[in-house]
């Protein structure tokens, strides 16, 4: 494993547990078994560091989703998606990511949940920047498929659509306690379905 991967995957496991605040450069190195020179030369400070982090998944992820969204507006007459399919490249690609040990998902679901909940400004524009780009693509398309709905209703929607795609990627595992086993966060692809499902009847559900 190269020195700048070394750091990205101990800087993500230590911010995921502790949070940004709580670590510092000196437990980054030691976990890395790196210098601090290192640091500096790849990343210049912390700062960035929390950014290379973020970026190294949510870039990938983002353009994972709007490939999806650009595919399926190709195959739709006038780009007239229907809303399930707006949903599963918005939802799908982050499901899909939440589960792939490869990719860190479960260490990176749980730093993006400590995130939402960092008090500093500065972890809070940082995450804004990283979505807005998506929701930029996203929210055109959401409201041609959603044309009756009232901006406060259509705002709050998708507020809940996030709200309910984040929890189901970053508390995934208890689900399997309460439901006694019945229900499997491995069965990736099922639970995409189930997700689309009731975020659909959500959203297209008369006031």
């Amino acid at each position: 494993m190269d020195t700048k991967t070394k750091i990205l995957d101990s800087a993500e496991q230590l911010f995921a547990h502790k949070g940004p605040s709580g670590v510092s450069l000196r437990q980054i190195i030691s976990k890395a078994n790196v210098n601090l020179a290192a640091i500096h030369y790849h990343f210049g400070g912390k700062a960035q560091l929390l950014k290379e982090v973020l970026n190294r998944r949510l870039i990938p992820l983002n353009e994972e989703r709007i490939s999806l969204l650009n595919k399926f507006e190709e195959s739709s007459v006038n780009n007239e998606i229907p809303l399930n399919q707006i949903i599963e490249a918005l939802v799908g690609p982050a499901l899909r990511l939440s589960r792939d040990k490869s990719k860190g998902g479960a260490v990176f679901m749980k730093l993006l949940g400590r995130l939402v909940l960092e008090p500093n400004q500065d972890v809070q524009d940082l995450l804004t920047i990283q979505f807005e780009t998506v929701l930029n693509r996203f929210m055109p398309a959401l409201r041609r498929a959603l044309p009756k709905l009232k901006p406060v209703d259509f705002f709050w929607r998708t507020h809940f659509l996030v709200g309910a795609m984040a929890h189901t990627m970053a508390d995934s595992e208890r689900i399997m306690t309460i439901s006694g086993g019945v229900c499997d966060p491995d069965d990736t692809e099922g639970n995409i379905k189930r997700l689309v499902s009731f975020l659909t009847a959500g959203l297209e559900v008369e006031s």
